[in-house]
């Protein structure tokens, strides 16, 4: 049973305010259903597995003394929260572009705040037998990590969350973990820690950060305010971005466009022949197709870059029931400019390698947690140097290698979109997922009304590195 209420941490705080006119901190997604579902069905097995979470039974309310609070909203109703879409085809519209037009619409419409911060929309019949199951779901309730632990567990077979113990207190680290990652001086394991992978680099920042001797609250805040100056200093010390119609001041409006037609075993093919990771390939497939976009809106790519802001999972992943925000972010230069399709793979293998043994991702982490907290005006300046430094929010996540099944059909296509801050218009999402790689965009309307322009180019970028490295001599072993 969820408790009454609770006091909500100070990151999730932070992004619960983040919310502008312009972006939106939702975190949207679609999962294509084959043969389709019913209403009754999906209200079902959310009840069944999702309310095991006593976080989607919580609303959001703010006090001035005790800041925000998770309070158990008595008036739930779960036909508000999940409810069925009957979309309106204009003549020749396409199911892929009804879609479309819906999901951008939605990224721009806010959740009803009396309520808890999430909703799921059904269309049950898209025309082809399939139905299709859009997810909007407030950053403040979890981040991406946890979310794809929430979702894995309302499917068949689903792992349900631990029970919390009766009146078991919130984990220190999840309530104020802010606090501990601005105010425990960072040492040498957390440098070292942050070089490492998943497991590896939540395990080491949490040792790192979490130590047993008490502060006193003066420290706590100078320290606090000694850190976020020093963020906002390294921040403002990196070279703007190169200028493109894809920077500007975002508006209201976001549409949206993917496409799923690479293969993840010829993905890993070309990274074995060329010396690079997936992540490496897919990265510079993004930053070619964006540079391929610019040249034909007439914008001469050559020698420009752009900044994306990559998210990195800061927990240990068996703690992603725990819901909350727990990860970083480091800024990743695109190659844009450079043609040479395997040029450009090999300088963005340079830039992330570049990345390791950074603490940037906690860094990160502050400041934006910081700029939340503060009054809008000065949120919404913090926040834009991001704007000015970076272009787009990139996420790479790996899904799950074989399709999951929902209510006894199967879940054909896994589709995200991230929540851009303050004035960055463009967000990309690449999802691996049952053999398929995912490629998604998210922009504005007025910076980007065409991202289908920019996606149409994953593939043909893809299609060259392929190429190049078929014509690489074999080995030995054939391979």
């Amino acid at each position: 049973m969820a408790p009454l209420s609770e006091r909500m941490s100070k990151v999730d705080t932070a992004w619960l305010r983040m919310d502008t006119e312009a972006n939106l901190m939702m975190i949207v997604g679609v999962w294509s259903i084959r043969p389709g579902i019913t209403l009754a069905a999906l209200r079902e097995r959310v009840a069944e597995r999702l309310l095991q979470y006593p976080r989607f039974r919580q609303k959001v309310v703010e006090d001035a003394l005790v800041g925000a609070q998770w309070v158990l909203d008595k008036e739930f109703d779960i036909a508000r929260h999940v409810v069925a879409e009957v979309p309106l085809p204009l003549r020749g519209q396409s199911r892929d572009a009804v879609l479309r037009e819906r999901v951008g619409e939605l990224c721009s419409q806010p959740l009803d705040p009396a309520h808890p911060l999430w909703q799921f929309q059904l269309i049950e019949d898209m025309g082809d037998g399939s139905s299709a199951l859009i997810a909007r779901i407030h950053h403040c309730i979890a981040d991406g990590i946890a979310l794809i632990a929430v979702m894995l567990s309302i499917t068949d077979g689903g792992k349900a969350p631990p029970q919390r113990k009766l009146r078991e207190p919130e984990p220190h680290h999840e309530t104020d973990w802010l606090l501990d990652a601005f105010l425990r001086p960072m040492t040498n394991m957390t440098v070292k820690a942050i070089g490492m992978t998943g497991k590896g680099v939540a395990k080491g920042v949490d040792l790192a950060l979490h130590g047993t001797t008490p502060m006193d609250s003066s420290l706590e805040m100078a320290r606090m305010g000694y850190q976020a100056v020093s963020d906002v200093a390294a921040f403002a010390l990196m070279p703007d971005d190169s200028p493109t119609r894809l920077k500007g001041k975002p508006g209201a409006r976001k549409t949206v466009a993917w496409d799923d037609s690479l293969a993840l075993d010829e993905v890993k093919a070309v990274g074995k022949a060329l010396g690079a990771s997936i992540n490496d390939v897919l990265l510079s497939c993004a930053a070619g197709a964006i540079g391929r976009y610019l040249a034909d809106k007439g914008e001469d790519p050559a020698g420009k870059e752009i900044r994306a802001m990559v998210p990195v999972n800061l927990r240990p992943l068996e703690q992603a029931w725990q819901l909350g925000n727990r990860f970083g972010l480091v800024p990743l230069v695109l190659p844009i400019g450079i043609a040479n399709p395997v040029e450009r793979l090999f300088a963005v293998r340079a830039r992330m390698n570049e990345l390791k043994g950074s603490f940037q991702p906690v860094m990160a982490f502050g400041l934006l947690s910081v700029a939340g907290l503060l009054i809008k005006p000065v949120q919404h300046a913090m926040l834009n140097v991001f704007a000015k430094k970076a272009t787009a929010v990139m996420t790479n996540v790996p899904g799950p290698a074989e399709a999951l099944k929902f209510c006894g059909s199967t879940v054909e296509k896994v589709m995200f979109w991230v929540p851009q801050s303050g004035d960055i218009g463009v967000g990309v999402s690449i999802l691996t997922y049952a053999g398929r790689v995912q490629f998604g965009l998210i922009t504005d309307t007025g910076l980007c009304p065409d991202p289908e322009a920019i996606i149409g180019n994953f593939a043909p970028e893809f299609e060259k590195l392929l190429l190049l490295s078929l014509m690489l001599p074999w080995g030995q072993d054939g391979a």
